[in-house]
């Protein structure tokens, strides 16, 4: 599934060391998002108790790591490196997966990117496809959007129906933003 090269596993193991509870953390890796660029990854250590209950327990080279398991289908092949440049070093991932696996979800992604966006980028906002499940398109909202008082209005009215029409299979848009952490809100 997701393989570490010998580079990430060496930085992997100097960040590990430097922890308090050294010998308790997991390695915890999940998609949070995507972006123009690709997918958005969440890479931490854990406590081995803070497990999350549909984590998947993966061994990779004598590492133990939880994988989100709504993320595992598009972390197949994918290896983890750390790149160091002129300006510094981070981790990277080389994913070769598509952006979305099943034509639910690339059909609600098409219409967010050419109906939705269009839309609400004129009050600086977007909004991201966070995933399909059980027909709920989960949607985190962006920029301007984040934290505006229209916000639910905007939900309702606008993009919920444009992906209900655009998308047959879809019967309810669930807003999952942290509308709290928006820092310049359109209202």
């Amino acid at each position: 599934m997701l393989s570490i090269s010998p580079k990430a596993r060496e930085m992997l193991d100097q960040f590990a060391e430097q922890a308090e509870e050294a010998s308790e953390l997991v390695l915890r890796v999940e998609i949070v998002g995507r972006g123009p660029k690709g997918f958005l990854y969440d890479l931490q250590f854990i406590g081995s108790d803070d497990r999350k209950e549909n984590d998947i327990e993966l061994e990779i080279e004598n590492m133990k790591v939880f994988v989100a398991a709504r993320s595992a289908q598009y972390l197949e092949g994918t290896t983890l490196d750390y790149k160091e440049t002129l300006m510094g070093g981070g981790f990277s991932f080389d994913n070769p997966n598509p952006l979305w696996v099943d034509e639910l979800s690339n059909a609600v992604a098409d219409i967010i990117a050419s109906e939705v966006n269009p839309v609400v980028a004129s009050h600086g906002g977007h909004v991201d496809l966070i995933g399909v499940d059980d027909g709920k398109a989960i949607i985190a909202f962006g920029g301007g959007c984040q934290g505006c008082g229209m916000v639910d209005v905007t939900l309702k009215q606008g993009v919920e129906v444009m992906i209900k029409d655009g998308v047959p299979g879809i019967s309810e848009v669930v807003d999952a933003t942290d509308h709290a952490a928006g820092t310049n809100p359109f209202y």
